[in-house]
């Protein structure tokens, strides 16, 4: 008797806490009273199988409760006693019911999403990133909808409108990004943190990303340290890349090595280390540009582009002992080009790569490598995220991680003249 009366009228204090979700969620099911266009409605509390999914309301008359009590029990409210909390996840069980995420995203008006957008996919810095980010947003209840810069080159522009237009609650940028024109509009309407990455500054976006330049230094300073004084960089693109460049300049400067040490351009892919390190290693094939013939301007960082540096051509004969790669992707490439032409890495040639990715964890590659924290990274942009979405209106910060250099098998003392 008692269930009875609380199917038809349910108690007082249910009720608190769960209309205006309810009726929207009924709605978004495409539950009417009555009838549809032509079609018999099911009746509440169907089994699996039936015309229509199982609805907040067949719950409710399943468990004998009041929707609201449904609702409090989704919510994870605490208002709810331990028999009736059991009642409903019993009920929810034998339906099979699954909350209508889309209903309930138009009450609360968050979507429990946040747009992710990066740089490249295929480059293995992200996944620990995403890792990092993911870890302390789902703690929090969100998930991740993610887009690929390099698949549309347009996407520094469109992915303001298409995360816009997807409602997401936030945006992670992550690494650099070919275009950052539609990032100061999504930036204007959305909670926005950039991850990785040095650039754009912008009011009330935050910046999370590796002290680069000083961890260039400390893959510099090591192969010296190893008595190595014919070093080359293989350069990376965007501010990212110049930092780390710029370290790597700063530290052979400071050792007197300028004269010796070379730069080539890369792009961070292995194809690129792969010829860049070629150009390196093969004397006939010089091209590298000598830090001591690179002034030291004091434009900024941004303005120095690296096809406006003067080029030396180094003298033949004169390969490098030691190589410093941008990052893991062009070590790969780099490790290939020295094995292709009969060099033993370390023996003939050590060699630093940046990121401390998995490619640098396998055995047979066994890279030495800057760890740039990218985890770490990862999760601080998420609390920024979330802190941003407390506070929007709040200054922008930025924040630098601290790298270390992992030593493995890449390095060894160069070969005795």
């Amino acid at each position: 008797m008692e269930r009875s009366n609380q199917r038809a009228h349910g108690r007082p204090g249910e009720r608190s806490g769960g209309g205006a979700g309810e009726r929207s969620e009924d709605k978004a099911e495409g539950k009417v009273e009555g009838k549809t266009e032509g079609r018999p409605v099911a009746r509440p509390g169907a089994r699996p199988g039936a015309d229509r999914p199982p609805t907040i309301r067949g719950v409710a008359e399943r468990a004998g409760v009041s929707k609201s009590l449904v609702s409090l029990v989704l919510q994870g409210s605490p208002r709810v006693s331990d028999a009736k909390r059991q009642a409903v996840l019993e009920a929810i069980e034998e339906l099979g019911y699954r909350p209508n995420a889309a209903a309930r995203s138009l009450v609360a008006r968050r979507t429990h999403t946040v747009g992710v957008l990066l740089n490249d996919m295929r480059n293995p810095w992200f996944v620990e990133v995403l890792d990092g980010l993911n870890s302390l947003l789902q703690a929090h209840g969100l998930r991740m909808l993610m887009a690929d810069g390099r698949l549309d080159r347009r996407a520094g522009q469109d992915f303001a409108r298409t995360f816009q237009e997807l409602r997401v609650d936030g945006i992670v940028v992550v690494g650099t990004l070919p275009d950052t024109d539609g990032l100061a509009e999504v930036a204007e309407r959305l909670p926005t943190v950039i991850a990785g990455n040095h650039e754009p500054r912008l009011p009330r976006v935050d910046l999370v990303a590796n002290d680069d330049e000083r961890g260039a230094r400390l893959a510099t300073e090591h192969l010296i340290g190893l008595g190595h004084r014919r070093i080359a960089h293989i350069a990376g693109q965007g501010l990212v890349g110049e930092l780390r460049r710029r370290g790597f300049e700063s530290a052979v400067r400071a050792h007197g090595l300028a004269a010796s040490a070379v730069v080539e351009n890369g792009d961070g892919t292995e194809e690129g280390g792969y010829r860049a390190a070629v150009r390196l290693l093969n004397p006939s094939r010089g091209s590298g540009r000598s830090v001591a013939e690179r002034p030291l301007a004091d434009r900024p960082l941004a303005d120095r582009p690296l096809a406006d540096r003067p080029v030396a051509e180094r003298p033949v004969g004169e390969r490098p002992t030691a190589v410093f790669a941008f990052n893991d992707i062009s070590g790969v490439g780099a490790l290939s080009a020295a094995q292709e032409l009969g060099l033993e890495v370390p023996a003939d040639l050590s060699l630093v790569g940046y990121d401390n990715t998995y490619l640098a964890r396998i055995r047979h590659l066994w890279l030495n490598s800057v760890n740039n924290a990218s985890h770490e990274v990862g999760r601080r942009a998420a609390r920024c995220l979330l802190d941003r979405m407390e506070r929007p209106d709040a200054p922008a910060s930025q924040q630098l991680v601290a790298p270390e250099l992992e030593i493995r098998g890449s390095t060894a003392p160069p070969r005795p003249a």
